[in-house]
């Protein structure tokens, strides 16, 4: 991690990522610039929260580590969020580990500072409050999908979540990761995507999937929403 001795720079991504609405100027005076380099890691579970993210630049993964060694993927984060909501309302240990995916740019506040001195803030509680509620209803709606609807249908939100006027969707994380994302394996992503493949549903070569019956693929989704990565 490189703390960052820009302000202006810090200043464009307070107004870019309008956080004037979630913290006052009181607040924002302790506001630190920190950057991290792609597979760098940035918190670990464990820890104590020493500062309260705000991503404003670059994509994180958030995953959960079992004692016999394994771990599963939770989120993906690429647009404006927030890390470390549960820990610093509870003042509990950091609960899941978290890695930069690619080079990252995050404000940092010192948590001690929110706590002792902030926390009967209104703007900083209707934050917390949204945030967490947010981050819940995403986690028990893709945790629901992923355990009640067969992994083709899984796909095909996903990737009509990724639509756009264009006939093909370009993936912004690897196979590996949309699998785990998806509560599968890469093998059987492979091998579902390439029965779709054989439908003549779809096409796909390395990071862009072409998308060849729009009908047969909004059909197979079922109006579930998986949020995307």
């Amino acid at each position: 991690m490189k703390r960052v001795f820009d302000s202006k720079l810090l200043t464009h991504y307070i107004k870019k990522c309008n956080i004037e609405s979630i913290f006052d100027d009181e607040i924002l005076k302790y506001a630190q610039l920190h950057f991290y380099e792609g597979e760098e890691y940035i918190l670990e579970s464990g820890e104590i929260l020493e500062y309260y993210y705000l991503l404003v630049d670059g994509k994180i993964k958030i995953y959960y580590p079992f004692e016999n060694g394994k771990s599963m993927t939770l989120k993906f984060y690429k647009d404006f969020n927030t890390i470390g909501d549960l820990e610093l309302l509870k003042g509990m240990p950091i609960l899941c580990n978290i890695d930069a995916v690619e080079d990252t740019f995050l404000i940092a506040i010192p948590s001690i500072i929110l706590r002792e001195k902030y926390f009967d803030n209104v703007k900083l509680l209707h934050h917390l409050v949204d945030s967490l509620s947010e981050k819940l209803y995403g986690t028990i709606n893709n945790s629901s999908y992923n355990f009640v609807y067969p992994l083709i249908n899984r796909v095909a939100s996903y990737l009509v979540e990724h639509l756009t006027d264009k006939n093909y969707i370009i993936l912004n994380s690897s196979y590996l990761d949309i699998a785990q994302f998806l509560g599968t394996t890469y093998r059987h992503l492979n091998r579902t995507l390439k029965g779709m493949e054989s439908k003549s549903i779809i096409k796909y070569d390395d990071k862009k999937i072409y998308i060849l019956d729009i009908n047969k693929i909004r059909e197979l989704s079922k109006n579930i929403y998986v949020k995307p990565l």
